[in-house]
């Protein structure tokens, strides 16, 4: 897919319906979770999909959800999850990540997802770089990625 056949947009309120389509294509992403593993865990939080579904709702709501949507017209086809230490502090390996750490990132990016429609179109570099575009107009600074195959192959 050429670069001017899709756009780069944030996740926001705005975009929800376009993200939470995508998601729903797919079941929910990764069996339901609606890319909330990440974030702080949220008293309210219900289970199950629905509940991650509401979760994530509410953190874009209130400006603590961030993405890089690749948008094709109006339709969000990939994306990557980006973040604070702060908004994200779920990360795969904790305890060896902490013991090992030498600095504290500015952002993370946590999860990337390609429409399984768009796969092997350069969609995921497409989302990363929105992410970091995302990050540079918002301070840019140290940014740190877990690659994390989930899925067919």
């Amino acid at each position: 897919m050429a670069a001017d056949d899709y756009a780069i947009e944030p996740l926001s309120v705005q975009t929800w319906d376009a993200f939470a389509a995508m998601v729903d294509r797919h079941n929910g992403i990764f069996g339901g979770c609606w890319c909330t593993y990440f974030h702080a865990a949220c008293a309210e939080r219900q289970p199950g999909a629905e509940g991650s579904r509401l979760m994530k709702r509410k953190l874009v709501e209130g400006g603590r959800a961030h993405a890089a949507l690749v948008m094709a017209g109006d339709e969000a086809i990939a994306w990557a999850e980006f973040g604070t230490p702060e908004e994200l502090p779920n990360i795969h390996h904790r305890k060896q990540y902490d013991a090992e750490a030498d600095l504290t990132p500015d952002f993370r990016i946590t999860c990337i997802f390609v429409d399984k429609r768009h796969r092997g179109a350069g969609l995921a570099k497409a989302a990363l770089q929105g992410a970091l575009g995302l990050i540079a107009a918002q301070g840019g600074g140290v940014v740190e990625g877990y690659p994390h195959e989930i899925g067919d192959k």
